[in-house]
């Protein structure tokens, strides 16, 4: 049994897969990652197994070394040590662009290769979590350079911590808001759609598919008219093709 971890800044996902068969699933608090031991624990015994079962852990982490020391920690047969993800100049059949290789961060890299092998051409892959990441993929397989922006809780926050009379309140999309909080919404909305149609335009083909993952997915999905495919924990199947790979050599 393999443990794929994808250490966000807000969240850790996680899921135990057998061959090509996800056993189980589920997302923790990086705040918790303290219990992250006893949370898997937790899962394995519902499967009738044990954290000695694991017997190899495949990690993007980029919340810190606090939350990869707990990684370290979980308590797997002594023998598994967790294999830390790194971007690489070529891997899976995706090469680097980036100036540095081993700058970009383990869950875009993870997420572009996923992508590659869910589309074989040129994309956009846009991960919306705490932050928002567009980055492009060409028809050979090459990354050729994204963005960062903030993510839309990040948005909205920002604009809660800066300002004395914006306070965050759950608001709705509308295309003319009429309340403040449907307003800071609706910007955040607008700003992500916006970025992403403007790298869209980039891209030579008219009908390139955009692979959609985060826990924002489902916010922007409706308002973005281009070929989208929404994907569920892109960078959890990076990890499950990159191990797949590495067992194969």
């Amino acid at each position: 049994m393999m443990l794929l971890i994808d250490s966000g800044n807000t969240r850790i996902k996680w899921a135990l897969v057998k061959g090509m068969d996800w056993l189980s699933s589920g997302i923790l608090p990086v705040e918790q990652a303290g219990e992250l031991s006893k949370h898997l624990a937790g899962h394995c015994a519902l499967l009738g197994m044990g954290l000695h079962d694991i017997e190899q852990v495949w990690v993007s982490n980029v919340a810190g070394e606090e939350v990869a020391q707990h990684i370290r920690d979980i308590g797997v047969n002594g023998n598994v040590k967790p294999h830390f993800v790194v971007a690489q100049q070529e891997q899976c059949g995706v090469r680097n662009g980036y100036s540095r290789a081993d700058q970009l961060g383990s869950d875009r890299w993870a997420a572009l290769l996923a992508a590659w092998h869910l589309v074989s051409e040129e994309c956009l892959v846009v991960c919306c979590g705490t932050a928002t990441t567009i980055d492009t993929l060409s028809g050979q397989g090459e990354f050729m350079g994204g963005l960062i922006l903030p993510g839309m809780e990040l948005m909205q926050n920002s604009l809660s911590a800066t300002t004395a009379r914006l306070k965050t309140s759950r608001g709705e999309y509308a295309e003319f808001p009429k309340n403040t909080a449907d307003a800071m919404f609706s910007g955040a909305i607008q700003a992500s759609c916006g970025a992403i149609q403007r790298q869209y335009a980039l891209l030579d083909q008219e009908n390139a598919p955009v692979v959609l993952s985060g826990g924002a997915a489902k916010m922007l999905e409706d308002h973005l008219d281009m070929p989208l495919r929404v994907v569920d924990n892109l960078v959890l199947h990076g990890l499950l093709i990159i191990a797949q790979e590495v067992c194969e050599q």
